[in-house]
């Protein structure tokens, strides 16, 4: 039979597909209860943590409960059962069941809540909106001889150089002479003092995470035979990441901005809100940039992408006038119809926008988990934690 993980193994993989230190300054992100000692047989996923929800997972039986918000953004000085946070938090202990917040890193992650958002609406041949910027990178040169250089690679290795994407151990390596000569104090592994030498020498090249540096150096010099090591360190040029936030594609297939709309609001739970839409329905719209959550922060990001359409949420009516307005006016400047101005806003709930990470964070767990030998029963909550429960007003959309 196979076993079930200690919570420590799921963390670890929660937090390799969603890592902690990608996550915005301000966030609140990682185990917020629970023991790493204890086993886990059923996680709940879910976009709140709030109490219907941890209700839901304390029927269920859930020893690990993992939601997208945090439960302790805000500090608190208490967590009294007089208060909501503090009977959230009590009845998580007394249940048995762990907490764990993927918040702003899971927003960025690969496979997060902007590529699950981005599968809903159909889109391909996608970028990030705004990219991370990688983890600066050394390259390593190293001069050895020749027959040291297998050695020296594997050394190189086990201290964190080579590695890329999912390649480990790669070098680039070149022969040539190397000469020189020993002083009389010296102590040379090959040569003699006085006398000039020349040795088949190999250069190695690997790159490295700049945090690893002392790393790699100390691994360099405990595998090198010489006295005196020959290497350069060379700080290579900032790059973006293939993640951050959003995402930007295109739509697999043409359609109009209405028949996107509908696309999008049949792909999402329904809400109270709906989908709101601002531009031209009947415009045809190739190319899409999304973002779950609040996306009103990212308009030059969009603009600066030159994209059909913008579909995020929490969108306020002055950022949204406000666009249009200046895009439609430039529009008019260049002597293009406003209507046909871009980016179109398609605003979904805030809710409904990150809900389709859930389905593939729980399906991903249940693989990662089976990796390293173990299984878990994962569910995704079907308490809809939408804060807005109804609607008045027209049932059918309103065109202006």
């Amino acid at each position: 039979m196979t076993p079930n993980p200690l919570l420590s193994d799921v963390l670890s993989t929660l937090d390799a597909r969603f890592p902690p230190s990608t996550a915005e300054s301000w966030d609140r992100v990682g185990l917020v209860v629970g023991d790493p000692r204890q086993s886990v047989r059923k996680v709940l996923f879910a976009v709140d943590p709030v109490s219907v929800v941890i209700e839901e997972a304390l029927e269920w039986g859930a020893d690990l409960l993992v939601t997208h918000h945090p439960l302790l953004l805000d500090p608190v000085s208490s967590v009294a059962v007089t208060t909501a946070k503090g009977a959230a938090i009590t009845a998580l202990v007394r249940g048995g069941c762990a907490l764990y917040v993927a918040h702003t890193n899971a927003d960025a992650a690969d496979g997060g809540v902007a590529d699950a958002l981005a599968d809903v609406v159909g889109l391909v041949d996608r970028r990030p909106l705004v990219a991370a910027q990688a983890h600066a990178l050394d390259k390593h040169v190293v001069y050895v001889p020749t027959p040291s250089a297998a050695a020296l690679v594997d050394a190189m290795s086990a201290a964190g150089a080579g590695a890329i994407g999912e390649y480990s151990r790669v070098a680039w390596t070149t022969t040539g002479t190397g000469t020189f000569v020993p002083s009389d104090d010296a102590h040379p592994a090959i040569g003699s003092a006085g006398v000039v030498e020349e040795v088949d020498e190999t250069r190695v090249e690997m790159v490295a995470p700049r945090a690893l540096r002392d790393a790699v150096l100390a691994a360099v010099r405990a595998a090198h035979p010489y006295e005196e090591v020959a290497f350069d360190v060379l700080e290579l040029a900032p790059r973006d990441s293939t993640t951050g936030l959003g995402r930007v594609g295109t739509l697999e297939r043409r359609s109009t901005l209405r028949e996107l709309a509908e696309h999008v609001a049949a792909g999402l739970p329904p809400t109270a809100q709906g989908v709101r839409v601002a531009g031209d329905l009947d415009a045809k719209v190739v190319s899409v940039a999304v973002l779950g959550g609040s996306g009103g922060s990212l308009f030059d990001a969009v603009r600066a992408a030159g994209v059909d359409v913008y579909v995020t949420s929490d969108l306020k009516h002055h950022q949204v006038s406000e666009l249009r307005e200046e895009v439609e006016f430039q529009a008019v400047a260049d002597g293009r119809a406003p209507q046909s101005a871009t980016p179109f806003i398609i605003d979904t709930a805030h809710f409904a926008s990150e809900w389709p990470w859930l389905q593939l964070a729980a399906r991903d767990l249940v693989h990662d988990v089976g990796a390293i030998g173990t299984t878990v029963e994962t569910r995704v909550s079907t308490r809809r934690t939408d804060p807005w429960v109804a609607r008045f007003g027209p049932s059918d959309p309103v065109e202006n």
